[in-house]
């Protein structure tokens, strides 16, 4: 019988919590490193340029990928034989660890988990708990695999229930499009099929911890059902021509996972959930010699790249910028933008606009007349840091205020992540401002365009606070014009027509 002591559970988990903020796993570098050099739109060569550019800084620097350091899930799979010294149980154990890792002074991992959600939404400050699956199993091991999931890509997943003779991927075609690209692709899609609603739900997660094996599987073909529909679906959802962050190109996935299970006859439950760009996840197993070993990506993995911006790049002072200027700006321009920009997202908002539907003023220092707004919930900064990693956080969420926000407080643009909804874009119209896009997945990049940070209003909303960054040569992408025209809807098109492999809706 395997003893597993509390010491080792807790060290190897908080670890590797640690490991996966800043390593990528190598099968998903080397992927995208492949998919990187096939592309041939600008824009999305530009965006995975950034991710690839980022990834390696953050494990050079041991800094988060993204800001966003995720919700964490453990799946364990616990052999019968094993034995425990310890007086917690496995949860708190696991939470324990959670605690740990996120408040490592070296690297400090943004808390983003709230107590109760339908209420007070109160973070609860070390982004626990943890959510954990459990599972005996014979032998005398633990086995744990584990992920932090971004809120972005976990806001997208999707469940049905289809008619069992229905298709698996006319259902995905038609959601994939939907979904925006507030899950920062490129990336993976998990599909669970079959059990039970939950069930189903499980199985698409778990499947996104495994590796990237898609181009194994074209090489040698396939052997069953579940591998042909792999197939299937990787080729038709990368003819959508999404691309990366939604700019429309040839890569929107990097692989498609599918994992199954028996249903009812009568039933087809079939869940989807997307993997980011920031794919988090690591496994290894405890058998009671120590904690786990986790070894590092070789640097020769990533490939030999910086990130420059082009010729073609705007350079644009936030601070004296005018509606006149704005209005020349059109859908793919790429910008550099330097100056002071204040930042904001779902509470600070919710906030402002009870306090203008309360006829109260604004907090000292909050002026946004002829003002950009950053949507971002950056981590603390460590050692000499002005900020940490402080990628953009997905802009749908603040569709509901931006008709507020531009006709009552005099803002001119937004910066965020992914395209806008229709009201946000009518509203941009209507008011002549403009939508900016930074690229998620480059969060630790995005943060060396930041040279100053000041809290301005709000302390207590921690990272949801409102702020002043002062940048320089920040890159950015003109998602939405002053008409409300957005690349997000022209890009897409103009690469499914170029890739040709799917109809076109009218």
């Amino acid at each position: 019988m395997t003893t597993i002591n509390k010491h080792d559970f807790i060290e190897s988990i908080a670890d590797a919590l640690q490991f996966i903020s800043y390593y990528h796993p190598e099968d998903y570098i080397r992927s995208l490193t492949e998919a990187w050099e096939r592309e041939e739109s600008p824009a999305a060569k530009d965006a995975m340029t950034q991710i690839l550019v980022n990834s390696r800084m953050c494990a050079e620097g041991h800094r988060p990928i993204c800001q966003d350091t995720g919700g964490v899930v453990v799946f364990l799979k616990i052999g019968m034989d094993v034995s425990w010294e310890t007086d917690q149980t496995v949860d708190e154990m696991v939470n324990t660890a959670v605690s740990k890792a996120y408040s490592h002074p070296d690297n400090v991992l943004r808390a983003s988990m709230v107590a109760d959600p339908l209420g007070a939404r109160k973070n609860t400050g070390d982004n626990t708990p943890a959510v954990v699956h459990t599972e005996l199993v014979a032998g005398d091991k633990v086995e744990i695999k584990l992920a932090a999931k971004g809120g972005g890509s976990e806001n997208k997943a999707r469940f049905t229930v289809l008619n069992p003779s229905s298709s698996l991927v006319d259902w995905v075609l038609d959601i994939v499009p939907t979904l925006g690209a507030g899950w920062c692709p490129p990336g993976m899609l998990g599909i669970g099929v079959g059990g039970t609603a939950e069930k189903a739900m499980i199985l698409a997660k778990e499947s996104l911890m495994e590796h990237i094996d898609i181009h194994e599987l074209q090489a040698r073909g396939p052997t069953n059902r579940k591998e042909e529909l792999r197939l299937e679906l990787f080729e038709k959802v990368n003819a959508l021509g999404i691309g990366a962050q939604g700019l429309g190109g040839l890569t929107t996935v990097l692989d498609v996972k599918i994992n199954d299970f028996p249903t009812h006859a009568a039933s087809l439950p079939v869940a989807l959930i997307p993997n980011c760009a920031a794919t988090r996840h690591v496994e290894f197993t405890l058998d009671g010699s120590g904690p786990a070993v986790l070894t590092p990506p070789s640097m020769d993995v990533w490939p030999d790249i910086t990130y420059e911006a082009d010729d073609a790049s705007i350079p644009v002072n936030i601070d004296t910028v005018t509606r006149e200027e704005i209005a020349n700006w059109k859908p793919g321009d790429r910008l550099l933008l330097s100056g002071n920009l204040l930042t904001g997202r779902d509470a600070a908002h919710k906030r402002i606009q009870e306090l203008l539907d309360k006829g109260e003023p604004l907090p000292d220092g909050v002026d946004f007349e002829n003002r950009f707004i950053y949507y971002v919930g950056p981590v603390d900064p460590v050692g000499d840091e002005v900020v940490g990693p402080a990628g953009p956080t997905t802009s749908t969420r603040m569709d509901k205020y931006t008709d507020m926000m531009l006709g009552k407080t005099g803002l001119v643009g937004m910066v965020g992540k992914a395209e806008r909804g229709p009201a946000a874009r009518e509203a941009i119209k209507k008011h002549g401002a403009t939508y900016l896009m930074a690229v998620g997945g480059a969060a630790y990049l995005v943060a060396k365009a930041i040279k100053a940070s000041r809290m301005v209003a709000f302390e207590d909303l921690g990272m949801e606070a409102i702020r002043e960054f002062e940048v320089k040569d920040m890159p950015v992408t003109v998602a939405v014009d002053s008409h409300g025209e957005s690349v997000h809807e022209s890009g897409p098109k103009e690469w499914r027509i170029k890739i040709g492999k799917l109809p076109i809706a009218e």
